[in-house]
């Protein structure tokens, strides 16, 4: 097994040996953006100590505007009476809420979110603000072109080294997005085969061998597909979570080059891949496993390392992707690997190459929330006192802030999701393309800064549309009757 997982190793060094013949090996150099503040004579280094964030140790009255929103009148009734639109309703800045369920003569309704993504609760945290309003005002928003031109600056490789120690990696890579991120990891993985194959094109033995959960994200279908292309990988999709089947498949397989991914946390369904029979046939196969950790990075793990903390294997996730616009609040994707799979990368990941780098302030407000994150551990308590809140409320089983209540068709979802809008809630149905036909569903996510309170009432709204015995769970897929 270690003997296979070298094997890796070995092909990436003799892929970036390669690059470098080829004399088309990619560099970041980072810049020190200059400020008014470089002009005095002892300028404030921009690589703060961790204790010059202001951090809290409970909810503050400001966290609830992460999940307490407003909708024009206008939006209310479009979406109450299902009317197109293309969010070109006038809305104004000075607002009025309107509390009731139904519409008055008010501007505004007020409801509360019950389907972001904002887990934490973070993307009103002063400190995080206040980080993008100072690299704003001292820098401007940047970042003047693509990372390996001019865009890679000293807040991005700060960014970089907070995420990689998190992570418990050697190094990371940023990404403008989530979605980018996942590409450029597929991508450079297939460049492998084309690096080093004896020919012009690799024979079927020389190629990359990608075994994907049948439920992973668009993201990684996106960039197995882009890969594909070059004929440089052969895909293999194994049934969702279905380890016996996976196995089949890689003591099947003849190819020496194989890698396996899989979102760790499921955004659709809610349910965690089987970290630790993964890691088992990882040591059994000694393919490389890259991990897409979105939606559990800084939800899971004692210091919010995410999936592989929480199930602790690090050390067995070879490469971990990860995104920035979900429980940190802000912007942006990112790839925590070894220094030899970030040049790799930030060489042959075309969308990560061809992208603008992110703004400063993003960066700077990015690196904020990765300490705010990893310091206010309370906030990951709330959020799995929060889970046990709903399961203990309306009888459900979760894993997961990640609660898939699959309706059926796109009437019954529509219908379900307009209910709860009377109600108050904010909760969107999910439909074909997102989900398989058929499979229609209320996506619903709980957050550090939802409350018991909440629960209840979003419980007793949910209670009166959805017959809450009716529904069964296996493993996270939760079926109901309207």
């Amino acid at each position: 097994m270690e003997k296979s997982l070298c094997k890796w190793d070995n092909w990436v060094a003799a892929a970036l040996s390669k690059l470098e013949t080829l004399k088309v090996l990619r560099s970041l150099r980072p810049i020190y953006v200059s400020s008014h503040e470089l002009q005095k004579e002892n300028p404030r280094p921009v690589e703060e100590r961790d204790d010059d964030y202001e951090v809290f140790d409970k909810m503050q009255p400001r966290d609830r505007s992460a999940v307490e929103i407003a909708i024009s009148d206008s939006t209310f009734h479009r979406w109450l009476h299902d009317i197109p639109s293309s969010g070109d309703e006038i809305v104004c800045s000075d607002w009025k809420v309107n509390d009731t369920a139904t519409t008055s003569s008010r501007e505004f309704k007020k409801l509360l979110l019950f389907s972001g993504n904002d887990y934490l609760g973070l993307s009103s945290h002063p400190t995080i603000a206040k980080a993008a309003a100072k690299a704003a005002l001292e820098h401007g928003m940047g970042p003047r072109g693509s990372a390996l031109i001019c865009g890679y600056t000293n807040y991005h490789r700060l960014l970089e080294s907070s995420l990689a120690d998190l992570k418990k990696k050697e190094d990371c890579l940023l990404c403008p997005t989530g979605f980018a991120a996942n590409m450029a990891v597929m991508v450079a993985i297939g460049s492998i085969a084309s690096l080093l194959a004896a020919g012009d094109k690799p024979l079927k033995n020389e190629k990359v061998a990608i075994f994907s959960d049948a439920l992973n994200h668009a993201s990684i279908i996106d960039g197995i597909c882009l890969a594909e292309r070059t004929k440089s990988v052969e895909l293999f999709i194994y049934k969702h979570c279905d380890m016996s089947h996976l196995k089949a498949l890689l003591s099947s397989c003849t190819m020496k080059k194989k890698v396996v991914v899989t979102d760790s946390l499921f955004s659709m369904d809610g349910d965690f891949a089987p970290m630790v029979e993964l890691v088992q046939l990882r040591k059994k196969y000694g393919f490389l496993l890259v991990l897409d950790d979105a939606h559990g990075t800084f939800v899971c793990g004692k210091s919010g390392g995410g999936v592989a903390e929480e199930f602790n294997c690090e050390r067995d996730v070879d490469i971990c992707v990860g995104t920035l616009s979900k429980a940190a609040g802000c912007h942006g994707g990112f790839i925590a690997c070894s220094k030899r799979w970030k040049q790799l990368i930030q060489s042959r990941g075309r969308s990560f190459i061809f992208s603008t780098s992110a703004p400063i302030p993003i960066a700077a407000s990015s690196h904020a929330a990765v300490i705010v994150a990893k310091k206010e551990t309370w906030r990951r308590k709330a959020i799995w006192d929060r889970v046990q809140d709903f399961q203990a409320l309306t009888g459900i089983r979760i894993s997961s802030p990640i609660i898939s209540l699959i309706v059926g068709s796109e009437e019954k979802a529509l219908l379900a999701s307009r209910h709860l809008l009377e109600s108050g809630f904010h909760v969107t149905a999910i439909r074909p393309p997102t989900v398989p036909t058929n499979s229609c569903r209320l996506r619903v996510t709980l957050t550090a800064v939802h409350t018991t309170d909440d629960i209840k009432k979003f419980a007793t709204a949910l209670s009166r549309i959805i017959n809450l015995q009716d529904i069964s769970s296996h493993t996270s897929n939760l079926y109901s009757k309207l």
